[in-house]
């Protein structure tokens, strides 16, 4: 049997990057999912993916911070399966590298509808069906750039900071339910949101220069954020709660320093 044989899971983002891999890996493992993103060509080929190793989902084209929208994948959830045991809010956009005087309050606002509001949306529909059930676990995708500056542009990390917290706040709001809400961290990982840093890099020919930040000397995969969004959801995490775990090949751990010659 499977880590996640028997249960029900949403993942939001899924049509690339950390989405597709989560998705994929929890199929493999015996979820019965429901798949979301607004890029619907993308979502479809993680469709295939998944049925292609005989997994069982559904999927949907949703704006991950539209609330009609998400109320609707939820409900469709629950239809499908009668239950919701697991749900994974990864949907994010990076909004790019402008600076701070250039953004607009509408731009900042953007991001902050995908990246913050889209989880507090999952949550606050996702969790009841929880709660009824006296148990479930939430994931969410933050990221480095929620924990310290220079990871990100300035409204993509105040975003993912606000993740953190929204999910420290919620994991405490639901006391004695039974429902643990916990986030991932990632570092640098080649998705498609970070593909022009990668692209650029190898056009340049520094590419042997990524990842060169964390004691790994490495970028990361999206398959190994997968891995710790399938703890997370599985009940060999069942005494982890509010937390967020950095997966980010140590950079998270270090204060900048010159790295010795030699």
């Amino acid at each position: 049997m499977g880590r996640l044989s028997g249960k029900s899971a949403i993942i939001t983002g899924a049509g690339s990057g950390i989405g597709r891999a989560s998705a994929v890996l929890f199929a493999r493992e015996g979820a019965r999912l429901v798949i979301a993103d607004k890029n619907e060509p993308g979502l479809k080929e993680t469709l295939a993916l998944i049925e292609a190793e005989k997994g069982e989902a559904d999927a949907l084209v949703v704006d991950a911070g539209a609330e009609a929208e998400v109320k609707e994948l939820v409900a469709h959830a629950m239809a499908l399966y009668s239950g919701l045991d697991v749900l994974f809010a990864n949907a994010g956009i990076s909004g790019g590298w402008t600076g701070l005087f250039e953004h607009t309050a509408e731009s900042f606002a953007d991001i902050l509808r995908t990246n913050l509001i889209g989880p507090f949306l999952a949550i606050k529909y996702a969790a009841p069906h929880m709660i009824a059930k006296g148990r479930g676990s939430i994931v969410c995708t933050a990221s480095v750039a929620g924990l310290r500056a220079n990871a990100g542009g300035v409204p993509y990390s105040a975003s993912k900071a606000g993740v953190v917290s929204l999910v420290q706040t919620s994991a405490n709001a639901f006391i004695g339910t039974g429902v643990r809400v916990n986030a991932i961290c990632p570092g640098l990982i080649e998705t498609g949101m970070t593909r022009p840093i990668f692209e650029s890099a190898r056009a340049k020919g520094t590419d042997g220069k990524i990842g060169q930040l964390n004691p790994l000397l490495r970028a990361g995969r999206p398959e190994e954020i997968a891995a710790m969004a399938l703890f997370l959801a599985s009940d060999e995490a069942s005494y982890v709660n509010g937390q967020a775990f950095p997966v980010d090949g140590g950079l998270s751990s270090t204060l900048p320093f010159a790295r010795p010659r030699g």
